[in-house]
Parts: structure tokens; sequence; C-alpha cells
């Protein structure tokens, strides 16, 4: 863990019940730090994890890091003062975004695990960037493993079930702002069905809803 303080923080207005992941969306690792330490920026994260791997801690978890800007999330706006933000280096979407290195991805699990054994967080309230901002964000994208950290108790990974309801009612009741529905349709599969992310509330969409409602009960 490398010590690369950020100023760019405050105090909680709740208890930690989320971990929010995010891409960089940068050129490099240095001009990512560069920002997130930056205090006219007025951006950061509790962790940035480079892609060999190396971890820097940035805000301490205790305190209110501010990278989920306008967000929102099963009720809730103030998705900073109840979150831990994690910052992957990756170019993403506007830069050549690439897929996750096999070492990005390990420092990745071994930091959550840790995260998730220090603070009471439901699995359905690990999230990316662009769940809960979906009109905003692509982050962490449709290259993230999300299957593999499920594999390892990081969130979840929904089996398909019957769907007995419409497809954007599920998406809000599983968590989803869906002020733009369509916007919330393409998070949802840039997570949870990568494979295909057109926003079309097709039956695979619905089946993987219904999936994951019946798995958080």
């Amino acid at each position: 863990m490398i010590a690369t303080p950020s100023p760019n923080f405050g105090p909680r207005k709740g208890e930690i019940d989320m971990l929010v992941l995010h891409y960089t969306g940068m050129t490099s690792a240095e001009a990512a730090l560069a920002r997130l330490c930056d205090s006219k920026a007025e951006v950061s994260a509790h962790y940035l994890i480079d892609e060999d791997g190396s971890v820097h801690a940035l805000v301490e978890e205790g305190m209110r890091a501010w990278h989920a800007g306008r967000s929102w999330w099963r009720g809730e706006a103030d998705v900073n003062s109840r979150s831990i933000g994690i910052e992957l280096v990756n170019p993403g979407h506007e830069f050549g975004y690439r897929p996750f290195p096999q070492a990005q991805i390990a420092a990745l699990v071994g930091l959550a695990q840790g995260i998730l054994s220090r603070h009471p967080i439901p699995p359905r309230n690990v999230v990316g960037h662009a769940d809960v901002a979906p009109s905003r964000k692509q982050d962490p994208g449709e290259l993230f493993p999300w299957e593999a950290l499920a594999d390892q108790g990081i969130g979840l990974w929904p089996e398909t079930a019957e769907a007995n309801g419409e497809a954007v009612v599920m998406l809000a009741e599983y968590g989803y702002d869906t002020t733009d529905p369509a916007a919330a349709m393409v998070a949802f599969q840039r997570h949870f069905r990568p494979g295909r992310v057109d926003g079309v509330a097709d039956a695979e969409t619905a089946a993987l809803l219904a999936g994951l409602l019946r798995a958080v009960g």
C-alpha cells in the first residue's frame, strides 16, 4: 500500500454500506493521481489501483471522498457519504478502453475483500459508477470482470429467473435511478449483460433482473 494522501475529503453523514468501483478514464496513472490529489479539482477516491497492481491509499475510509458526484442508489442521493470509492487505472472509453490486467484485478480482490470485512456492505451495494450515475457515467464498463469478482464474494452475479414484471420496474426495485430508463438499462447491461449493451429491455435482460431480485429476496 502506497500512501498518497489527497486533500479532497470531508466528514461522512452516514454509515458505510456501499462500495463503488470506477475507472480513471485518463491517459496515465500519473495524470489520474495528480488530479485526485489536486485541491482545485475537488475529486478524490479512497484508493487507486494501477495496472501493475500497486495500490495507492488516498483518503481514509472513515472520511467522505468525492468520487461519485451526482448519483443515486436505492433511494439515497448522497452516495459519497455512504460509500468507499476505488479507482482503477484504465484509459476508459475516451482514450482507448482496454481489459483490466490480471495483476490489477488480483489487487482489487484483496482490497475489496478487506473492505467488506470491515464494513457491512451487502452484495447488491457493490456497484460501478455507471450504476449510480447512469445518465453521466460508463465506468468501469463492459470489460470489467464483475462475474469473477462475484466468484470471490464481491458483489452479485445473477442466474436467470422467470420475469413477472416490466424490466424498468425491476430496475428501480433493484436500486437504479430510472429517471432516464434507457440510460439505466444500459448501465445494468454493462454490469450484468456485457455481451450485448444495447439498452433494449429484452427477455434476457428481464430474466437477469428477475434473478437478481430473487437473490436479494
